[in-house]
């Protein structure tokens, strides 16, 4: 497995976070959801499409945000 790194600077010190979503309904954590945003009567159309949580990583050395898709939340 490859290290990974910041492909902003290069910088090797990613730490380990995560996007907090505290919107109402919310579950906690932002979650990528494949296709164009679609916005019903009722809000947002999320049916019958895949979720997938998304882990993010602060580099140490200039901040920058590299953002990762880990499995299926449902």
């Amino acid at each position: 497995m490859t290290a990974m790194h910041c492909t902003h600077c290069g910088g090797q010190g990613l730490k380990p976070g995560y996007i907090e979503d505290s919107g109402d309904s919310s579950r906690g954590h932002a979650r990528w959801i494949e296709g164009p945003l679609e916005i019903g009567s009722w809000g947002a159309i999320r049916t019958g499409r895949t979720h997938w949580l998304v882990d993010a990583y602060r580099c140490e050395d200039c901040s920058h945000l590299e953002l990762f898709t880990r499995s299926k939340d449902g």
